[in-house]
């Protein structure tokens, strides 16, 4: 069986009046702006949303319009007394009328602003950052960090066109002193939502880039409450504070410092003042350094004072001592003449007992060893006469068995034996294979020779 409904529009219509009945006045409530817009007639269309606050998951969800009328009051009386540009990632307490609309459904018409509750948020959640920070261990890192006697490299993140920024430069560029520094501009966005993230970037890359520079500058000219909040963020503070250069604060602000102020390693109030810090760093410097030459000149004057004090005390008593050494000198020398002329007496002495000594020893020395050499000469004369007699002999009865020998051997004594020498060519032919048929040979004999022609060879076989 079927049943009738009723219509959306009429469905619609009942949960209207019980709304308008349930919130028949306005109604204060808490909530986080998510996202913000504004369109040409002024109007002003918002997302209202409330996070779990342990997790930060979104559990409820609203939008909500401030028409033209009434935002243009709201938004400057709430930026004025908060000094907090009305945007979205901020809490605020609002008066609001429950509208829902048969077409366009569920909304809230914002009539009414309280700013101290977006101030006690603001401090808050400031209150928060910089415990977490404490709690993390990284709160005083950048203070810690030795700053250089000289912070002559100097890295800037700042926008270039700002006129903090100018102000700063031409403060370095102009000091009365002359010092000279080296600076680097990394440009940055300094205000807004993305201020955050742009200033990290910069940090990022001045990082890369650690050993080149001295100190790191953060500067910017000055501007709304609203437009330093940027500088009470949790991640830029983060990154501040373990940053491995130590980093000047000068955002240009007059009220109380910023998270960037307490974290930062130190902090001045403008762009000129951080220029005005780096050269009262030289100026320090420079005076320690004069300070060292004068302590050193006058340490030096007082060296030399009582060094001279001393030479003086010194020289009226050398005077006396000198007098008593050379006189106690003089006596010792005279002992000393006395004793080396009485030495050099018995030395005398005693040489030319000694030389008449050797004289003796040397004369008979020279006879015993002549008489000696000559005996030994005589002996060997002896011996040198009778070698030459064996030898003479001996060399004359070798010559006479030599003699014997050749005669001996002698070619006539042989031929008178009855033997014959046979020639060719004036050479004695020793072996049948000299010859030839018809050769003309010469046959000698003891008493002459004879001419022949060979007309048969016999040979042996």
């Amino acid at each position: 069986m079927s049943q009738k409904g009723i219509s959306l529009f009429h469905l619609n219509h009942q949960i209207k009046n019980i709304l308008s009945q349930t919130f028949s006045s306005g109604v204060w409530i808490v909530a986080e702006i998510s996202e913000l817009r504004y369109n040409q007639n002024g109007h002003c269309y918002l997302e209202l949303i409330e996070k779990e606050e342990n997790t930060d998951q979104i559990i409820a969800k609203a939008k909500a319009t401030i028409w033209s009328y009434t935002f243009r009051m709201l938004k400057p009386y709430f930026e004025t007394t908060t000094g907090q540009a009305f945007t979205s990632g901020i809490k605020i307490l609002i008066q609001v009328n429950v509208e829902f609309q048969e077409i366009y459904g569920f909304s809230l018409n914002i009539k009414d602003i309280d700013p101290s509750y977006t101030l006690g948020d603001m401090a808050r959640r400031r209150k928060e950052i910089i415990a977490r920070l404490e709690e993390e261990g990284v709160l005083e890192m950048n203070k810690d960090l030795d700053f250089p006697n000289i912070p002559k490299c100097i890295a800037i993140i700042s926008s270039p066109t700002a006129a903090g920024y100018e102000d700063f430069i031409n403060q370095l560029d102009n000091n009365a002193d002359g010092y000279k520094f080296h600076y680097k501009l990394f440009p940055a966005i300094m205000q807004g939502n993305n201020a955050e993230e742009s200033i990290i970037c910069a940090l990022d890359k001045i990082n890369e880039y650690e050993n080149l520079f001295d100190v790191v500058v953060i500067i910017r000219g000055g501007g709304s409450q609203a437009d330093l909040n940027c500088f009470d963020s949790y991640w830029l503070a983060f990154h501040i504070a373990q940053f491995p250069l130590p980093i000047i604060s000068g955002i240009g602000h007059e009220r109380d410092e910023s998270i960037v102020d307490i974290v930062a390693h130190t902090k001045v109030k403008t762009p000129t003042a951080a220029a005005e810090f780096l050269i009262d760093c030289f100026d320090q410097c420079q005076k320690y350094q004069n300070d060292l030459r004068e302590q050193f000149l006058e340490e030096v004057k007082e060296i030399l004072l009582m060094s001279s004090e001393r030479l003086i005390s010194l020289t009226n008593k050398f005077s006396p001592m000198v007098s008593q050494i050379l006189e106690k000198k003089s006596s010792q020398l005279g002992l000393a003449k006395q004793r080396l002329i009485s030495s050099s007496k018995q030395l005398l002495v005693n040489q030319t007992h000694n030389r008449q000594n050797l004289n003796s020893q040397f004369h008979y020395s020279s006879e015993k060893r002549i008489k000696s050499e000559r005996n030994v000469l005589d002996q060997l004369q002896y011996a040198v006469k009778n070698t030459l007699g064996q030898q003479f002999e001996s060399q004359k009865h070798s010559l006479s068995l030599f003699e014997q020998s050749v005669k001996y051997l002698n070619p006539e004594n042989i031929l008178k034996k009855g033997y014959s020498l046979s020639l060719k060519d004036g050479k004695i032919i020793k072996d049948i294979q000299e010859l030839s048929l018809e050769d003309i040979i010469e046959t000698r004999l003891a008493n002459g020779s004879v001419e022949s022609q060979v007309l048969k060879i016999r040979r042996k076989k």
